[in-house]
């Protein structure tokens, strides 16, 4: 596909991100995931169709407007959905930002990982323009990560390691939802693997909420975690300390 034809499918913009990534940033959340989280608060995004249409060149644009809040440490992240599954459109997007001087951070999920062609080298050459990987860790344990997203993690960990393996800056998140993702067992097998990785930066607890229930509803997909409370101070607390969250710099 020619680079001046290339579009991407954009499912919305946030223009003051504070959250998702150093300083901040510019959100780009883009259309499109495979993934089927119980606990996704956006799941309008995880059809590839929808959302509005745009060039990279066009993005850029968008986003450039906004350089002046970005100070030394902000500057741009590609979400979702699965930005991995519109590869060729976020690495030229990364391309024309980083020849701009921007800071580029990636916030996957990790799922369409894979070390098959094309994928790995078009995996490679986004790696070249990505200052930074924000992974979602949601679950160790195969079962229990198929159950929570209908997919398995062995990619997903795999990504992990040869992230690493390649020294790319990693903030690894978790989200805690009670009674299905802060099992002791579970969070001391994922603090194991994270520190088994020699370059996260940051890790993250991102509390359970229900934000997005009213749009599974409005969508008319029944919600598996009907009922299922957020996480209190003290849990969340638990979890960090679980995970070492304090001993990891930024």
């Amino acid at each position: 596909m020619e680079q001046e034809k290339l579009q991407g499918r954009v499912h919305s913009l946030e223009t003051f991100g504070l959250v998702d990534g150093p300083g901040v940033r510019f959100v780009v959340f883009l259309q499109g995931c495979r993934m089927r989280c119980a606990y996704c608060h956006n799941p309008e995004t995880w059809e590839m169709e929808g959302g509005e249409l745009y060039t990279p060149e066009e993005l850029l644009n968008r986003a450039w407007r906004y350089r002046r809040y970005w100070g030394k440490e902000g500057g741009i992240t590609v979400s979702g959905g699965e930005p991995l599954l519109q590869i060729d459109f976020l690495t030229r997007f990364f391309e024309l930002a980083k020849e701009k001087g921007i800071h580029t951070a990636l916030d996957t999920a990790g799922n369409p990982f894979t070390k098959e062609e094309p994928f790995l080298g078009k995996f490679e050459r986004l790696l070249r323009s990505t200052d930074l990987v924000l992974l979602d860790l949601k679950e160790m344990e195969a079962e229990g990560h198929r159950d929570l997203t209908g997919c398995d993690n062995g990619n997903i960990l795999g990504m992990a390691r040869f992230l690493s393996d390649r020294g790319k800056d990693l903030w690894i998140r978790h989200v805690l939802v009670p009674g299905v993702t802060d099992q002791e067992e579970d969070l001391r097998r994922m603090d194991a693997f994270i520190a088994s990785l020699g370059t996260v930066r940051r890790v993250e607890i991102l509390p359970y909420h229900t934000l997005g229930l009213a749009k599974w509803q409005t969508l008319g997909l029944p919600y598996r975690l009907e009922g299922v409370r957020e996480p209190s101070a003290e849990e969340v607390e638990r979890a960090q300390a679980l995970l070492h969250v304090g001993e990891y710099g930024r």
